[in-house]
């Protein structure tokens, strides 16, 4: 059965890039474009991953970290966080969260901290010859 992942940005690109990515490592992926849809989506289906940018209308991600932190059924999914840059660090968050900055290789990033993570992850399918 494969991974599911939830993708939370309030760009459409972002969560398309960021979604085709995880899908090309075999993962299911659902997206929200803000913390109260990403909570919606929380009530059906438990991800085995959350990428949640921080900066969103509605529900801010810290705001959306808070909230999985303090419930035992969400509180082990493993998130990582989508900041704009590296050099603007104003958030606060546990270790146990991995930062991705949008404006460096995000995919070489994405590639670390999924292993992190989750350990070993299937990596993207080679053309065939």
């Amino acid at each position: 059965m494969p991974l599911l992942a939830l993708v939370v940005d309030d760009s459409m690109l972002v969560r398309h890039t960021v979604g085709r990515f995880l899908q090309e490592r075999g993962f299911e992926v659902e997206t929200a474009g803000n913390g109260v849809e990403a909570l919606e989506i929380l009530a059906r289906v438990r991800p085995d991953l959350i990428i949640t940018d921080l900066r969103m209308p509605k529900m801010h991600g810290g705001e959306l970290i808070a909230k999985l932190k303090s419930k035992p059924e969400t509180a082990g999914i493993p998130v990582l966080i989508l900041a704009a840059r590296q050099s603007g660090r104003d958030h606060n968050h546990a270790r146990d969260e991995y930062t991705i900055y949008k404006d460096i290789d995000v995919n070489a990033q994405l590639d670390r901290a999924l292993k992190l993570v989750l350990g070993e992850v299937p990596s993207k399918t080679s053309p065939s010859r």
